[in-house]
């Protein structure tokens, strides 16, 4: 299990820079049609629609990572004021509503996702149009890992709530470091 938890975290930590890195380069696609607009009275076509696209994608790609390092949004200060054993099967109850909540978004997500690879759905009208499969598949996709990142870290809470890691970074940095 605790292979498991490594490869979630390492890929959970990927996902996460890859999605910033895009949020990163978007930044660049996004202040250059402004100039393009304002100075050359020439817009980038297509920009909307990409980053309309790509902001679904990073949210998604970076749920994992929220949800293992405990970004995620809880409510600790009932949970710290109860008993241990009540506080840990609150927050596994929590995880376990999160768990089934992103599941629900993959399966609700799935028609959707296989429809627009078959039809070969695009979104916007004009120039440019970007085909809609890669992001609805990011959302099956995230979902899926943010599912397993709710489970992982429901088990750890339930049976091993030692090795809860505090931050994702310092687990993960420490991985690295052993394997060496």
């Amino acid at each position: 299990m605790t292979a498991l938890i490594k490869l979630s975290d390492q890929l959970t930590k990927g996902l996460m820079v890859l999605a910033a890195g895009w949020a990163f380069f978007l930044t660049f696609i996004i202040i250059t049609d402004i100039i393009g607009r304002t100075v050359f009275n020439t817009p980038i076509y297509g920009v909307p629609e990409i980053v309309m696209n790509s902001i679904v994608m990073i949210v998604f790609l970076q749920a994992g990572y929220a949800i293992r390092s405990q970004s995620m949004l809880r409510a600790d200060f009932l949970a710290k004021k109860l008993p241990p054993l009540i506080s840990r099967i609150v927050l596994a109850l929590g995880y376990l509503l999160g768990a089934i909540f992103f599941l629900m978004i993959f399966f609700g997500s799935w028609d959707s996702a296989v429809h627009a690879w078959v039809a070969g759905e695009y979104e916007g009208e004009g120039a440019l149009r970007v085909p809609a499969w890669p992001t609805r598949f990011t959302i099956l996709f995230g979902s899926a890992i943010a599912t397993i990142s709710y489970l992982l870290i429901a088990y750890i809470d339930i049976f091993k709530p030692s090795e809860l890691p505090t931050n994702i970074n310092s687990q993960i940095n420490q991985s690295d470091s052993t394997n060496q």
